[in-house]
């Protein structure tokens, strides 16, 4: 998983003034890696607990490397924001309210 977030490495943190870089490759990223779907929350959560398929262990795999990219690309002060976050889509929703305005009124 460390060389996967290599990729991300080169790329600057999310700071407060760089939401819109930051997410368009993040975003760039994550469809990279298999995670989009868990992150903008298309891939059901409340999935069956005895899944036949492992559905719901795969959900579970690529929601905590979609947690892990998340945590690791962002500031330390902007990590305190999703801390208490379950899920992939519950963080980006956060950044997107958090910094989605404040960076378009810039532009």
């Amino acid at each position: 998983m460390m060389t996967d977030l290599q990729a991300v490495g080169g790329m600057k943190k999310l700071n407060n003034s760089n939401y819109n870089t930051w997410s368009t490759c993040m975003m760039s990223y994550m469809q990279g890696q298999d995670m989009w779907e868990v992150v903008k929350g298309s891939e059901v959560t409340q999935l069956e607990a005895k899944d036949a398929n492992g559905t719901l262990e795969k959900w579970k795999i690529k929601a905590g490397k979609a947690m892990l990219a998340l945590k690791t690309t962002v500031k330390e002060d902007v990590l305190e924001h999703i801390r208490d976050a379950s899920t992939p889509k519950q963080a980006w929703d956060t950044f997107t309210k958090l910094f989605l305005k404040k960076n378009d009124t810039r532009l």
